[in-house]
């Protein structure tokens, strides 16, 4: 489909009684780019983005430039750990607090923020790698979103990831730091990710996939922020290696909301008979060694006794819109016959299947036959390999438990991640320590320092370009975010940053979503 960028909005017009900050601000969103049009069609790398709206937990204040421009700043908590205790040893949260309480109004603005680069492009907007000002270990993406070029369907996927970027608060899952607004452009501020995505990763080990061990470990990291999400009545619909972004320490982070919907969740007790069971050293040796997970030793005789666990799972959650990556939506959605939590455990289970196998199960020549495969086929076939690592049985078990075309039969639809945990595909994890676990060997040594240490020399240089090419304070707001808009080598996951790397099946073409996704059509979205 061709879409050709058009022309955004009207230049702000300068007015005697701003300040030469603010005039700054002003500049700067004058020379944005044309943004992408949108249309009503879902793409694979649907833009995360934000509305005006903030949540009801936090005050929202307006200061008027002139009748067409005003900035709004979220207001920034005192201590951010009473509205998130997860984050309270976030350094990013002590270097928003130090930055806002030296403003002259107390809230963050596009002034306390170096821009890098640009980081990528989506068909709703642009994100670029960012830091404050005298705080260069505090890196931020910032995601700047043209709200008047939105459909009506597009601006609910805005609104709808809004509110649920606003509830967050979990190691798995990104922060809001601070939004802001300048006349139609919303930008928001999040989590910077180093370490890339998944689906990057997953493409530079050999034949494309990982071991039992880290397609374990990164699978029950995704486990559980599944949990927390369904627990908010959010169903995701949208997962994938490439929505599962790698901090700097190795561990997860999902990304891309848009594509949600909310339901009404009743959290309940559920009792039952079963028996307490303490897997073997024998059953787990070569699975779970002490670099990922240290199961407990030892064997204990099963005890039958009433065990109580919790469940809050949106099992009345109902939606009739088809939207997702087509090669893991479910038999449900394809058929167009509704849909609820269950398409995120169908997705759970080509995600395993995807980490340890380097396809999708259902993977036809086109996007049709891979619809097609998923509507049709009535069981999960395994590819068959000479030496099989161990853990392997118990892995195809999950996944033959999870790719069930009955959605009332599938596995996690109606106890949730609860019954997904007890699989013996995740024995050992002691759930309540999964933060303490140290990342696979494949996120770990040289290549991450490397990476690192590429990434830093990158941006020193390119500042220094910036400082070089734009003299001048005011100059370089008004010219040096024009080049940063036009900037090269644009990534569509707008999180991270990362050199191409050969044997990738996805190529860049200047930050272009549109012909990326044409050219690439093994990924998609409906």
């Amino acid at each position: 489909m061709d879409r050709k960028p058009t022309a955004v909005g009207v230049p702000f017009k300068s007015s005697p009684l701003l300040s030469p900050i603010h005039a700054m601000e002003e500049d700067a969103f004058n020379n944005l780019p044309l943004l992408p049009t949108t249309s009503d069609t879902d793409f694979d790398f649907s833009f995360n983005s934000v509305s005006t709206a903030t949540a009801t937990d936090r005050s929202s204040l307006t200061l008027s430039f002139n009748d067409r421009l005003s900035v709004t700043s979220t207001h920034t908590p005192s201590s951010p750990s009473a509205s998130r205790p997860h984050r309270r040893s976030d350094p990013n949260w002590s270097a928003i607090r130090t930055a806002t309480a030296l403003s002259s109004d107390g809230r963050l603005h596009l002034r306390h923020l170096k821009l890098l680069r640009h980081l990528g492009t989506g068909n709703l907007g642009r994100v670029y790698l960012c830091r404050l000002r005298d705080y260069e270990t505090a890196s931020f993406a910032l995601k700047v979103v043209d709200r008047d070029h939105l459909s009506a369907k597009k601006l609910s996927h805005v609104d709808m990831e809004a509110e649920i970027l606003s509830m967050l608060d979990h190691p798995f899952l990104p922060t809001l730091y601070a939004h802001f607004t300048a006349s139609h452009y919303t930008c928001l501020l999040i989590d910077y990710c180093s370490g890339g995505d998944l689906h990057s990763l997953l493409r530079r080990q050999p034949s494309s996939r990982l071991s039992v061990q880290a397609a374990r470990f990164f699978t029950a990291e995704v486990l559980v922020a599944l949990e927390y999400l369904h627990s908010l009545g959010v169903v995701y619909r949208d997962l994938k290696p490439e929505n599962i972004l790698l901090r700097e320490n190795g561990h997860v982070m999902l990304s891309d909301f848009d594509l949600c919907f909310k339901a009404d969740v009743v959290p309940t007790f559920r009792t039952s008979r079963g028996s307490v069971r303490v897997s073997s050293g024998k059953s787990n040796r070569g699975r779970m060694t002490g670099s990922c997970f240290r199961p407990e030793n030892g064997r204990r005789e099963p005890n039958e006794e009433i065990v109580a666990e919790f469940i809050a799972e949106p099992t009345a959650a109902y939606s009739r819109c088809c939207v997702g990556t087509h090669e893991y939506l479910a038999p449900e959605l394809v058929s167009g016959a509704g849909h609820g939590n269950g398409v995120d455990w169908w997705a759970f289970g080509v995600l395993i299947y995807e980490l340890l196998y380097g396809t999708t199960p259902f993977k036809g020549h086109d996007k049709e036959s891979t619809l097609r495969n998923i509507a049709s086929s009535m069981e999960v076939r395994f590819p068959v390999t000479e030496a099989e690592e161990e853990g392997m049985a118990e892995a195809r078990d999950l996944i033959e438990k999870l790719l069930v075309k009955d959605s009332r039969r599938r596995l996690g639809c109606a106890g949730g991640a609860t019954d997904v945990k007890r699989h013996p595909f995740f024995d050992g994890i002691k759930w309540p320590l999964i933060r303490t676990y140290r990342p696979p060997t494949e996120v770990r040594g040289p290549m991450a320092a490397a990476r690192k240490a590429k990434s830093k020399r990158e941006d020193d240089e390119y500042v220094s370009q910036i400082s070089r090419s734009h003299r001048g304070r005011r100059r370089w707001w008004r010219k040096g975010i024009a080049f940063l808009m036009r900037a090269k080598g644009s990534n569509p996951n707008y999180y991270y940053s990362m050199s191409s790397t050969s044997g990738s099946s996805h190529s860049h073409s200047n930050g272009n979503c549109y012909r990326y996704y044409a050219h690439n059509k093994s990924r998609g979205s409906n």
